[in-house]
């Protein structure tokens, strides 16, 4: 079996994200992270509603599909019995 690797590296710990923290801090000023948080989180929720807008598009194309060739088989089976019967 192949040994599998975290896809982004290792997750930082306590003292890594005390770090990074600190840096955040630095860069945007304690004010502004609160706005940077929320509007993250706006942005993911939007992303979040796009993606499941996307799935019920898939799924009802995907039902569609399947009505579509239930009904060319309902049809075919139709004119094949109405064609023996002749």
């Amino acid at each position: 079996m192949l040994p599998t690797a975290p896809l982004f590296g290792a997750i930082p710990g306590g003292p890594e994200m005390i770090v990074i923290l600190l840096v955040l801090v630095l860069l945007f000023g304690a004010n502004k992270i609160p706005k940077l948080a929320r509007s993250t989180g706006q942005a993911m929720g939007e992303f979040k509603k796009g993606r499941e807008e996307i799935e019920d598009e898939l799924e009802e194309m995907q039902g569609d599909d399947e009505d579509a060739d239930t009904d060319f088989v309902e049809t075919e089976m139709g004119s094949n019995s109405n064609n023996n019967n002749s």
